[in-house]
């Protein structure tokens, strides 16, 4: 049971940290840590801002999570016929969520930039306004994260019958890089550019593995479904 369990989550959590690092994800990551490094003369402001924004993303994607499932699983026809046929559709979800991570099915990347007016209600909130823009960007969904959300972490999350933990860890997992990079500005602030190259060198080889995978996976299902 442990590790049914396990497996669910390792793959929520994983998909939150490909989703983190992608193209238009990590612009609004990157949106938001100028707005955590204002602070950076103050390191235990600035983690404090990194925390709320991570709890921000988490709280978003939770209730996103939980009002879907729920209402997935809600109407009892709705619900059987999930249980039924989610292995036999997520063979050709896999599959198209997989292209769009080998990029072989082009996609608008969003701008995710921080408006004038979210920088002041942001501003006029104080550190809270770190906990605002962690829910906003959340919602903001762009191309791949949608994919990655809707297309692989909502089946996911209707096939376990979870819609509360498997889309916190998954939440958790998107703020995990600007802790990470609040951690740097506290501390170390000159480290914060080498870790943002290194960080674009592994999503470019994550994505591609993870699309392999997803393509071989979907395959599977597809073959064992349909063929």
């Amino acid at each position: 049971m442990t590790e049914s369990i396990l497996v669910p989550l390792a793959s929520a959590f994983w998909l939150g940290i490909l989703t983190s690092i992608s193209p238009c994800p990590l612009t609004t990551n990157i949106a938001a840590i100028s707005y955590v490094g204002r602070r950076v003369g103050k390191p235990a402001s600035v983690l404090q801002a990194g925390l709320l924004y991570t709890a921000g993303r988490a709280l978003a994607y939770l209730l996103v999570g939980v009002l879907l499932v729920s209402s997935l699983l809600s109407a009892p026809s709705l619900s059987q016929m999930l249980q039924k046929h989610m292995n036999m559709a997520l063979g050709p979800v896999l599959i198209v969520v997989g292209l769009i991570l080998l990029e072989l099915i082009p996609l608008p990347v969003g701008s995710g930039g921080l408006s004038a007016a979210l920088q002041n209600k942001a501003d006029s909130l104080g550190i809270g306004g770190a906990g605002l823009l962690g829910i906003v960007f959340a919602l903001s969904f762009c191309p791949t994260s949608a994919a990655l959300f809707f297309g692989s972490l909502l089946p996911l999350a209707v096939q376990q019958q979870s819609g509360l933990l498997i889309p916190g860890i998954y939440g958790l997992a998107t703020g995990l890089p600007v802790l990470l990079f609040a951690l740097m500005l506290a501390f170390a602030t000159n480290k914060v550019a080498q870790a943002f190259n290194r960080i674009t060198i592994f999503e470019r080889w994550a994505r591609r593995l993870t699309g392999l995978l997803f393509l071989l996976v979907g395959g599977y299902y597809c073959a064992v479904y349909f063929l």
